[in-house]
């Protein structure tokens, strides 16, 4: 029996993947949980074999960071993401963490099983539509610090609301903005936050 953690934060979805999943008889739901904070915790209680968990999701940590922190804490445990968008920033942040598979949610459901299965055997799986885009990724040109300034940015923070979160002083927080806009040949901070989120960097 595979046990498997799910993490997906629209209900609808997370509901209709444990009912799916859950009519496997090799596999077995051990939690659904709706955010990748949760996902950490329910993984150590758990100890899931598979996790498979959505890359855009609300709170600390997206699916991406939830899957470096279960990989950290729980060895055994494979990482299995899926995704609504191929983005060439998200896949190339997947293969450098080493997750164990990246999915796509338009694949067709026995597309998953298969996936969760071979993940589950020590082997590693691309969705077929990305293979061509893995070859030809783009790298991020932005820091971690650069990209956690901008991610706060997109969110409507303002520097000195940016500077107090990431311990930094205002002018820091604007000079990196400034660097940022110049990296990404943006109009403006604006404009770099869609230019960052369409590549999946932020």
């Amino acid at each position: 029996m595979i046990r498997v953690l799910l993490a997906e934060d629209q209900a609808v979805i997370r509901s209709a993947l444990v009912a799916l999943l859950g009519l496997e008889p090799d596999l077995e739901i051990v939690a659904a949980v709706e955010s990748g904070d949760a996902a950490v915790p329910a993984a150590l209680a758990h100890r899931p074999d598979v996790a498979v968990l959505d890359i855009d999701m609300p709170g600390t940590l997206d699916g991406l960071a939830a899957a470096a922190e279960i990989r950290s804490r729980l060895p055994a445990c494979r990482t299995l993401m899926l995704t609504a968008y191929g983005k060439p920033g998200h896949l190339r942040r997947a293969l450098s963490s080493q997750v164990d598979g990246f999915v796509l949610k338009t694949a067709p459901p026995e597309q998953l099983v298969a996936a969760i299965r071979k993940v589950m055997a020590g082997e590693r799986v691309l969705d077929p539509s990305l293979a061509v885009t893995a070859w030809d990724l783009a790298d991020n040109p932005l820091t971690p610090r650069e990209a956690d300034v901008l991610r706060l940015a997109a969110g409507g923070a303002e520097a000195p609301e940016i500077a107090a979160q990431l311990y930094l002083s205002p002018g820091t927080v604007r000079n990196y903005l400034t660097t940022i806009v110049t990296k990404l040949n943006a109009r403006n901070r604006t404009d770099a936050a869609r230019i960052a989120a369409e590549a999946g960097w932020i």
